[in-house]
């Protein structure tokens, strides 16, 4: 298994030293602390948990805040059945949405799906060209068209065109929008809007790409997208790069969203499932010796 933890990991042992049969309840605190652990969490985990805690009982911890109080209280990803299948990428600029749909786009070419990308991001004239390179690199088709144009007549046009030509999957890349410029705010807002109108009201994805390296900065960032959109699943980028980690929890626990994939590099099959199983025991993993 590819460690996606790999550098939190590494960040762990260099605070631990050596692994241990039990871990003091300071000494976790500063390991959740240092892997970026929201603080408010930490301290709600840390509250039923003994001065002295063995892996069992911090599994058993870490596993409740995936969960809920039931297996039944777990986020999903909703299953749509809808042909195509249309995605909509949002996340500010700099977190990888580019490089994320060109990722899904192999991943389900890979699978013998018939995958169309729409350039949607026509404020920039990199990001059409960057999409249109991936395309061909790939072998998907695109819709795009001029820098400048209106992104949400590109988003119908993608759409319909994946309709015309039996597509399974549309991905459409959106500009990076900060969530405090109100006009691209409203402009996202209007993409949505056109979405839906393209699609007769079927279902969509709203996906939101994070980066990965901002660890538990980005959540207020993430909450304003989803309080405004709805979204439907995360996508976090560059987490190879950063000992932060155990953001993960912190993003599953305050916005109730399920992690979709991880990207763990630049290259087109860089992605990988996020499986919050794996994801515990990694965890565990550097801090406890195997039994």
């Amino acid at each position: 298994m590819f460690s996606f933890l790999k550098k939190t990991t590494q960040n762990i042992a260099n605070i631990l030293g050596s692994k241990k049969q039990e871990i003091k309840k300071d000494l976790l605190e500063e390991v959740l602390i240092e892997s970026d652990v929201d603080y408010d969490l930490i301290e709600m985990l840390l509250e039923h948990l003994p001065e002295n805690i063995n892996r069992t009982q911090l599994e058993v911890g870490l596993d409740r805040f995936f969960r809920g109080e039931s297996y039944y209280d777990k986020v999903r990803l909703e299953k749509i059945d809808t042909k195509p299948l249309v995605e909509l990428i949002i996340g500010v600029n700099g977190a990888g949405k580019t490089t994320t749909i060109a990722k899904l786009a192999k991943r389900y070419k890979d699978d013998h799906k018939k995958v169309l990308l729409g350039a949607g991001d026509t404020f920039r004239a990199a990001a059409i060209d960057q999409l249109k390179l991936w395309s061909q690199k790939i072998g998907v088709e695109l819709v795009s068209t001029q820098y400048g144009s209106d992104p949400s007549a590109l988003a119908f046009d993608a759409i319909t065109a994946g309709i015309a030509r039996g597509m399974d999957h549309v991905i459409i890349d959106t500009a990076g929008r900060l969530h405090n410029q109100t006009n691209l705010k409203n402009e996202l807002l209007k993409i949505t809007k056109v979405c839906s109108k393209a699609l007769n009201g079927a279902k969509y994805r709203k996906i939101l790409v994070l980066d990965g390296t901002q660890g538990s900065s980005s959540i207020n960032q993430a909450r304003i997208f989803h309080e405004m959109l709805s979204v439907d699943g995360v996508i976090i980028t560059k987490l190879d790069g950063t000992s932060k980690g155990g953001a993960i929890l912190s993003i599953i626990y305050a916005l109730k969203l399920p992690i979709i994939a991880i990207g763990v590099g630049e290259k087109a099959e860089d992605l990988i499932d996020f499986d919050e199983q794996k994801f515990i025991k990694e965890f565990l993993d550097s801090i406890f010796e195997n039994k």
